[in-house]
């Protein structure tokens, strides 16, 4: 530096965070505003409107508000516009090209910059920021130690070298650690590869990231949630980068397998279920190809597989064999605690077409888990048994398994997330929605609907986004809107559709949109709803569980019932009862057949088959222990009796159904009971005071 020369560092402009959408926000920051003041410099004419400066701001993001990245970028609006500049970023070097006439040289290229500021550095300094490189994200010492370090430069030397390319502002330093500004990274890449060193560098990147992930899926069981979600969350970008290292030509598949199985936990915690299928899928396809066979990784990922898939596609046909082969595996090598997690996955596949089935694995389940040293086990065993005790009808044994269940479950609190990934659920908040539907169908509308609020709280609190998606989709919202609550069904749809656009499943997606069609039918709606709800039903088809499939199936049958199509609403309804019959689903019997009795109804001399009809719902729904279905059942035969003058019968039917309720009178089928009662008391006099003296 010459006598009376000064260093001004030009720290990178500030950038908005990819949440931000608002364009006056936006326009708060400097590395937005330096990009339109020079785009306009360019094209004088220019008004930016909301997408061009939601556009600037996710190139600012990409360039990290380096302000020549910026002044280089928006020279190019004229020639390009700023579509083409975002969509080119990739090719960076050859878009960042131009800038002011006025500026040196090795200003006008971002590249020639770098080109200059790299002939500038020592031979250790080169070496580094090279083989940093092949960080994708956020880096610390020991990591830089691992991967960067050789004969020619030794690990206490990484530290000296990293603080001299961190004063030179070609690594960044945060609270999180090291990163390398994604021009730089760039830059840095290249020039990795020209090295010759690229393939070494990748493959010790790969091992280090497979040695940390095996640490993280040891120490999963043991750390509290926050603590090892803090660790381990920021090091996927580099964990992805590693696998598709390993699983390229030059890579090394064995290695992937290895990360892959170490992998999954996370995958599991942040409910990456998609990309934890494809990838599991590929290190699936290279141990078939050869790879390092392992009995051990194929068994964990068969189950990984199976999970990710069922949330992501629903039912595939092959998860039975996937899981069962898991199960073989799990058995020859003596392993109980992925005995169990296959169950777990079995049990989950076979509610989509044999729920007898389904209480046979759980029973299984339970045999198996006498055998681990966690009691914890044998209690989630209880949940599986209350769970197809509760579809199969069987409320008053459901009931029983899952109150045992809640009250001696006893996990340390650091120890949920282990369950959730373990058996797909966070284990306190999938028992309070089995109990929450249970105590709905018992008659216990109040009791349901603050358990369930407690389940969704559970599993809000355990930032478990597959544990409050079934909270909300199988308890929260059918409850509420049971229950006739539409403010409370509206804040429980807005939480479902919310966790479905933030994660990338578009299962989740078209279910959570059912879910606010229904809303907007109960709320008068009716043609927009229904159409909106046979889309979506159409759209899933048979991906969707029984459960959900039998449940929508009634939803649509009494929407058309609604609308005046009763020869459709006959025909879906018929179709549901029908499934229900194959599948075992029996929980919701009873509620088919009303609404077959409803829609038979309303048409030409059927009343006599439409009195069957709920005379069977009102069978099924006694045998079932169903007090909300048996009370809909007696609601709708007595409004019939009444139309057909039968009044002295009517009461006999819905009196001593409505008197054995305890809570709920505010709900809808409550209300809609009483105001049926009083009117056949009210009829009854009336009748009595026509009579001749």
């Amino acid at each position: 530096m010459a006598e009376g020369e000064w260093i001004y560092r030009v720290p990178p402009l500030t950038v908005p965070a990819p949440d931000v959408t608002n364009a006056d926000d936006l326009l708060r920051h400097g590395s937005v505003q330096l990009f339109i003041k020079r785009a306009q410099a360019v094209e004088p004419h220019l008004l930016p409107d909301r997408h061009f400066v939601a556009t600037v701001a996710a190139i600012c993001r990409r360039l990290d508000g380096i302000p020549l990245a910026i002044e280089l970028a928006a020279s190019r609006t004229g020639a390009l516009g700023i579509g083409q500049i975002a969509e080119r970023l990739d090719d960076r070097f050859r878009l960042l090209v131009g800038g002011r006439r006025t500026a040196l040289p090795r200003h006008r290229t971002m590249h020639a910059t770098l080109e200059w500021s790299h002939e500038l550095l020592t031979a250790s300094e080169r070496v580094l920021l090279h083989r940093l490189a092949v960080f994708a994200g956020v880096f610390d010492l020991d990591a830089a130690g691992a991967v960067a370090a050789s004969p020619a430069l030794a690990t206490y030397e990484v530290v000296d070298v990293l603080s001299n390319l961190v004063s030179k502002s070609l690594v960044d330093r945060n609270p999180t650690g090291y990163r390398l500004l994604e021009t730089i990274h760039a830059f840095a890449l290249e020039k990795l590869a020209e090295s010759g060193e690229l393939e070494v560098i990748s493959r010790r990147h790969a091992e280090y990231h497979q040695n940390l992930f095996e640490r993280a899926e040891f120490e999963w069981e043991a750390r509290a949630v926050d603590e090892w979600l803090a660790e381990y969350g920021p090091k996927i970008d580099d964990l992805r980068a590693a696998l598709d290292w390993t699983f390229s030509p030059a890579g090394n598949p064995s290695l992937g397998v290895a990360l892959t199985v170490a992998a999954v936990p996370l995958w599991m915690q942040l409910s990456l279920l998609q990309e934890c299928r494809s990838r599991v899928e590929r290190a699936l396809s290279a141990l078939d190809a050869g790879a390092s066979r392992d009995q051990r990784r194929e068994m964990k990922l068969r189950v990984a597989l199976a999970t990710s898939t069922l949330y992501t596609r629903g039912r595939a046909h092959e998860l039975g064999a996937v899981l069962t082969g898991a199960l073989e595996i799990a058995e020859e090598l003596g392993d109980r605690d992925y005995q169990l997690r296959s169950l777990r996955g079995l049990h989950l596949f076979y509610f989509s077409s044999d729920i007898r089935k389904t209480l046979e694995i759980a029973k299984t389940f339970c045999l198996v888990a006498e055998q681990q040293p966690d009691k914890n086990d044998r209690l989630i065993g209880d949940g599986l048994v209350a769970a197809s005790e509760q579809h199969l009808g069987d409320q008053t044994s459901a009931r029983t398994h899952i109150e045992r269940m809640l009250a001696n479950f006893s996990a340390p609190e650091h120890r949920s997330h282990s369950y959730a990934v373990r058996f797909i659920f966070d284990q306190h908040a999938l028992p309070r929605l089995i109990l929450a539907r249970t105590l709905w169908l018992q008659g216990f509308p109040n009791q349901a609907m603050r358990t369930a609020e407690n389940a969704v709280q559970d599993a809000l609190e355990a930032n478990h986004a597959i544990s409050t998606y079934n909270v909300l989709a199988h308890a929260a919202c059918p409850i509420a809107l049971w229950m006739g609550d539409f403010a409370l069904a509206d804040r429980h749809v807005k939480i479902l559709l919310d966790h479905a656009t933030r994660h990338p499943l578009p299962l989740w997606r078209e279910f959570a949109r059912m879910f606010e069609a229904l809303l907007a039918v109960s709320r008068g709606d009716v043609v927009s709803g229904l159409r909106r709800l046979r889309a979506g039903f159409d759209e899933l088809g048979e991906s969707l569980p029984a459960f959900d499939h039998v449940k929508f199936q009634s939803d649509i049958a009494e929407t058309l019932c609604r609308a005046g199509q009763i020869a459709d609403g006959l025909t879906v309804a018929e179709q549901a009862i029908e499934r229900c019959e194959q599948t075992n689903e029996r929980w919701l019997f009873a509620e088919l057949l009303r609404l077959k009795g409803e829609l038979m109804l309303r048409k030409e001399s059927a009343a006599a088959k439409a009195e069957d009809s709920f005379g069977e719902a009102l069978d099924w729904a006694r045998r079932q222990g169903a007090l909300s279905w048996e009370l809909r059942a007696a609601t709708s035969l007595a409004r019939m009796l009444r139309d057909q003058r039968r009044c002295a019968e009517a009461i006999a039917v819905i009196n001593p159904v409505y008197s054995r309720f305890t809570e709920g009178f505010g709900t809808t089928d409550l209300a809609n009971a009483k105001a049926l009662i009083d009117d056949l008391h009210r009829v009854s006099r009336d009748e009595k005071s026509d009579r001749p003296g």
